[in-house]
């Protein structure tokens, strides 16, 4: 066998085993593409009457949406950067599986409306796409082996694509269809052609997945690229020993209108409480709608307010080096947001091909086992 033979069969086999799995992702991934545009036609709940009030304070948001979830943990509380928005409350538990947010009037404090983050349609496309609707050990092992193939598929397909001969580029990048054309040969095109013009961003959208799949790789990409810093999610803990009892108010409970005052261009704060007396305070500042990569993951001392910084990646934006910036970025190019509604746009119809190649494969492989 030739070394093309070779990577030929190799690419048959891995296609027909990853076929299905390759589909269902690329088609849930073009779903969730404009998940945010499609969710803002029908989320008036989330605005409200504008009044010339203080807003509740996070403790008393907490306090309110605990009576709603007892016996649930408060992930966090998301306090947007305008006096029209409600104040969202996030509960999420990893065992039994819990993610829901209570919606208040940031005035009254009264309770509007109450979101099952784990039940709907893009809750449906979500699991399809993280873990094709299986058990989740099971299911995101599938789908992170499944893409890992996929990206050997692309690259495989690339060079079964070159042509042995300079004079027959031209066949393998243009649509040269006939009334005489056979069906086979129109598939052969679909795949190959297609496949070829869509390679080089189908191995993005494959690369930042598996990094969203798999720490190891995570931390290969950064370290490579010159990290220097834990690429990791780390709380850091308090600077004071002892809690504070004089005090009448709260600290965390003047953290966001002091965020307010040093960062009054952001979108939203995200205040997250500590979840023993040791540890800080976090508070992610979004500074742009609809992206992640440039928010500022702030840590402050729960008794003193005293700022904190975090050895990790995710800390300030604007101390972030080239390696963290990367790392930052991989969820915005992964789902095109990093380039707004064009690359959102481009990510879909990526996607959307991505999902063609299986189907155009597995024909081209039955045409030629089932010539008949």
């Amino acid at each position: 066998m030739s070394l093309r033979k070779k990577i030929l069969t190799l690419h048959k086999i891995i296609g027909l085993l990853t076929g299905v799995v390759v589909f269902i992702v690329a088609v849930t991934g073009c779903c969730w593409a404009f998940r945010d545009e499609i969710e803002s036609l029908y989320d008036d709940y989330k605005f409200v009457t504008p009044q010339d009030k203080l807003i509740i304070t996070p403790t008393k948001a907490k306090e309110i949406a605990m009576e709603v979830f007892p016996n649930n943990t408060v992930h966090g509380t998301l306090f947007k950067n305008s006096k029209s928005n409600a104040v969202e409350v996030i509960f999420y538990d990893a065992e039994p599986e819990f993610y829901q947010s209570v919606f208040l009037n940031p005035y009254s404090g009264e309770i509007i409306q109450v979101d099952n983050h784990l039940s709907g349609f893009f809750a449906f496309i979500l699991k399809g796409h993280l873990r094709l609707w299986l058990p989740k050990d099971i299911g995101e092992q599938v789908v992170g082996v499944s893409v890992l193939l996929f990206i050997f598929m692309i690259i495989s397909g690339f060079i079964l694509w070159w042509p042995k001969k300079g004079k027959n580029v031209k066949q393998r990048i243009t649509f040269d269809w006939k009334s005489t054309t056979r069906w086979k040969r129109k598939n052969f095109d679909l795949h190959t052609i297609v496949g070829f013009y869509i390679c080089s961003l189908a191995i993005v959208i494959g690369f930042t997945g598996s990094v969203i799949s798999y720490d190891w790789l995570k931390y290969v990409v950064y370290i490579s690229t010159g990290g220097d810093k834990v690429p990791a999610f780390i709380i850091p803990e308090n600077n004071s020993k002892e809690v504070t009892s004089a005090y009448y108010v709260k600290p965390i409970d003047g953290l966001i209108e002091k965020l307010k005052k040093e960062s009054p261009e952001a979108e939203s704060y995200e205040l997250h409480y500590p979840e023993s007396d040791t540890l800080s305070v976090y508070v992610e500042v979004s500074n742009s709608k609809g992206l992640y990569y440039d928010s500022d993951y702030r840590f402050f001392d729960q008794n003193t307010l005293e700022e904190i910084e975090t050895p990790a990646v995710f800390g300030k934006y604007k101390d972030a080096k080239l390696a963290d910036k990367i790392i930052r970025m991989n969820y915005d190019i992964h789902v095109g947001a990093i380039g707004g509604i064009a690359g959102k746009i481009i990510a879909f119809l990526v996607s959307l091909i991505i999902a063609t190649l299986p189907v155009t494969g597995v024909l081209l492989w039955y045409g030629r086992n089932y010539k008949k």
